[in-house]
């Protein structure tokens, strides 16, 4: 007989005794003795309960007399056995030891599914489970002098991981947005930090956002998530559009972006915790400190790598120790997947005064767009592109706009004309016509490699950053853009979206002056008071739309206010 049959039948038998031992009433007698001799004459309660673990629900047996827990079993079949599995039989066996939950702390690298295991045993008995999280704490007054805020972009390109059973490669590509006050220090005051991760559709996740690329292209694709290629994209203009309005953030993938102490949610919640009060020099360090020089991630001892080895090690006890207030961060800061430590930087470089005393809380807010055009190139190719509108902002107690920071990072196919226009060509192993000297003539077929896409994402510029190059008919998009900011200043959302109901085009979402040919937009601008349109005056600079294909800013500024958290910042003089 050989070794494979033999191990069969081991794990058949240590089964059947493990059957027998359930079913046997003289062990069943037995355990009953235990029981009774452990609960010293108080009344035994056996209760199940439920709690959401990493991969689905975890049950909880737990036999107690008062409240003490004597027995307890879990079960989760969905947990991954080499982490939540032996995380279960850490937490179980520390339980029992102690008799409650009491000291018993969650196991490093398995955040997720040991908060799972301790909401499964306090609903058996009986507690509310995450009422701390419904009840809103009060936030601690936060003294800052000199406030500003900035917001920050940066791209990368991911090569991976790995490829589809038909071997063709898997790439994304990542744009983190930070959001961050400053006092006049450069300290850190409160921070919010979201990021877009978009994949070829052949990545077997679920929740991630994907692109088949612009019209024209293809690529395979995993419907089923399953790990096979079921099918070969052809991207439409209908399907561009669609893919690109159904991307999510990773705050907005919210419970379905799970990693190994949590969702990304919630481990960027810890950092970001952890970096108030510093100095972006001061991330920087921590960053140089106390994490991986391999992967950007933070050392807690755990990694087998023998460069993290020797560099956890190379840390002093209370160094490591120091280390606890991160515990349930286990994701890079800077690596492949984003580089948001680089986004924190870029807030800080592009800071700027915050007009008021006090706020109430801030939000970050996302949208994303397609556009089909303008026109073709002279083959008539099409001219595509996709949007990402970012808006951070700071309010005061009765909702009131304090302050907007509004950016667009806008990317566009190569045979578009404007120079300073950020172009993608496609992922690996997709081409298209190029206009490389931006004469409205294409003057090559670009064939995307995985350097070319790794140089192309990281060259990215929002319109920002793009300046005096991004001239609009009134300035540049930056001095439109600063005018808006500028003129919602003390009002509510909802009263800026009232606003551009009444002032702004129906058909293309741009502020009405008295200008446009268009019918609708002369019968728009007539129905306004003399008083209202000399009210126009304010924002008399600005020209752009608000929400059209070139991007949906007013749809970030009100997912800005959904997403706002509070804060207690008074700014002092």
């Amino acid at each position: 007989m050989d070794k494979g049959n033999l191990i069969g039948l081991g794990v058949m038998a240590a089964a059947a005794v493990a059957l027998v031992a359930v079913a046997n009433p003289v062990y069943d007698a037995l355990e009953q003795s235990r029981l009774e001799d452990a609960a010293d004459g108080e009344e035994i309660v056996t209760a199940t309960g439920e709690g959401e673990g990493y991969g689905g629900k975890i049950t909880a047996e737990v036999t107690m007399a008062g409240d003490r827990i004597l027995d307890l079993k879990l079960t989760g079949a969905d947990e991954t056995p080499d982490i939540g599995g032996t995380a279960m039989t850490a937490l179980q066996d520390a339980i029992l030891e102690k008799q409650s939950l009491d000291g018993v702390e969650a196991v490093s690298g398995a955040t997720w599914t040991s908060n799972g295991v301790f909401d499964a045993i306090r609903s058996a008995m009986g507690e509310e489970v995450g009422a701390d999280e419904d009840e809103a704490a009060e936030q601690e007054e936060i003294q800052a002098a000199g406030l500003t805020h900035g917001l920050g972009f940066y791209s990368n390109g991911r090569l991976g991981p790995g490829s589809d059973d038909q071997g063709t490669g898997v790439y994304s590509f990542n744009e983190v947005a930070a959001y961050v006050l400053f006092d006049n220090d450069g300290r850190i005051v409160d921070l919010e930090v979201d990021q877009l991760e978009v994949a070829t559709p052949n990545y077997d996740g679920e929740s991630m956002p994907d692109f088949t690329g612009f019209p024209g292209q293809s690529y395979n694709a995993d419907e089923n998530h399953d790990g096979v290629v079921d099918t070969v994209w052809e991207q439409t203009d209908d399907e561009f559009l669609a893919q690109v309005e159904s991307w999510k953030t990773k705050r907005e993938r919210g419970d379905s972006y799970k990693l190994n102490s949590g969702t990304w949610e919630d481990e960027m919640d810890i950092f970001e915790e952890a970096f108030k009060g510093m100095t972006v020099e001061e991330v920087e360090q921590w960053y140089e400190k106390y994490c991986s020089d391999v992967n950007g991630r933070p050392l807690f001892g755990t990694s087998e790598d023998e460069q993290d080895i020797a560099k956890y090690e190379a840390l002093s006890e209370e160094d490591k120790a120091g280390l606890d207030a991160v515990s349930g961060a286990t994701m890079s800061l800077n690596d492949a997947h984003g580089n948001i430590l680089g986004a924190i930087v870029k807030a800080y470089e592009n800071r700027r005064p915050v007009e008021g005393d006090k706020i109430a809380k801030i939000g970050l807010g996302f949208t994303n767009t397609g556009r089909l055009g303008p026109g073709s190139d002279d083959q008539g190719v099409g001219v595509y592109s996709f949007n990402t509108q970012a808006v951070g902002a700071c309010y005061d107690a009765d909702g009131k706009i304090v302050s907007l920071y509004t950016d667009v990072m806008e990317v566009a196919t190569p045979n578009y004309d404007g120079e300073a226009m950020p172009h993608l060509t496609g992922f690996p192993g997709q081409s298209y016509n190029a206009d490389e000297d931006h004469d409205a003539v294409v003057d090559t077929v670009l064939e995307q490699t995985e350097d070319s896409f790794l140089a192309e994402v990281d060259s990215w510029k929002t319109k920002r950053e793009r300046g005096d190059t991004y001239k609009l008919g009134s300035g540049t998009w930056e001095d439109e853009m600063d005018i808006f900011e500028n003129f919602f200043a003390g009002m509510t959302t909802e009263e800026v979206s009232s606003w551009y109901e009444k002032y702004c085009s129906d058909v293309n979402g741009r502020p009405l002056f008295g200008t446009s040919e268009n019918e609708e937009d002369i019968a728009k601008y007539d129905g306004l008071t003399e008083e209202e349109k000399g009210g126009m005056d304010a924002v008399s600079g600005a020209t752009m739309s608000l929400r059209d294909a070139h991007g949906d800013i007013l749809g970030a500024i009100e997912n800005a206010w959904a997403n706002a958290k509070d804060t207690n910042i008074t700014v002092a003089e």
